[in-house]
């Protein structure tokens, strides 16, 4: 199984709120069971720059060294995966940095890895785990 982490959701394992033993759950199949885990190097950098505005350079780049060891494939992203995420926003109200990791997820027949509910708009386009279930 490919799964797609969005900022989001690393956000939620890093700062341990709701959901966040999915991705360690995730995290340990990744290493025991070679299963993929991916993030878009734009939604790492969401990550690093959320890290940064409110903790300091310091603590950011601490971040960025817990990441770096955690089993997580990071996508540079090319023209292939730009021009998806276009189509996605033209079609969807995403904001263009979620329609990467929508995107990724895809091209990859992958599953996205998420709490952010504004992906609602795109689930019978890709596969979403939500880190919490859904409220009626």
């Amino acid at each position: 199984m490919i799964r797609i982490l969005d900022a989001h959701a690393l956000m939620a394992f890093l700062e341990k709120e709701p959901g966040y033993q999915k991705i360690q759950d995730y995290f340990i199949a990744a290493l025991e069971k070679d299963e993929s885990l991916l993030i878009t190097s734009l939604n790492l950098g969401e990550v690093y720059s959320i890290v940064l505005r409110e903790c300091g350079k310091e603590k950011a780049d601490e971040i960025e060294k817990i990441i770096r060891t955690l089993p997580i494939k990071i996508v540079e992203v090319n023209w292939s995966l730009a021009k998806q995420a276009a189509r996605l926003k033209a079609r969807f109200k995403l904001s263009y940095l979620d329609c990467f990791s929508a995107a990724l997820s895809k091209m990859q027949h992958g599953e996205l890895i998420t709490g952010n509910r504004k992906f609602k708009s795109v689930e019978d386009e890709i596969k979403i785990e939500w880190l919490r279930e859904k409220k009626s």
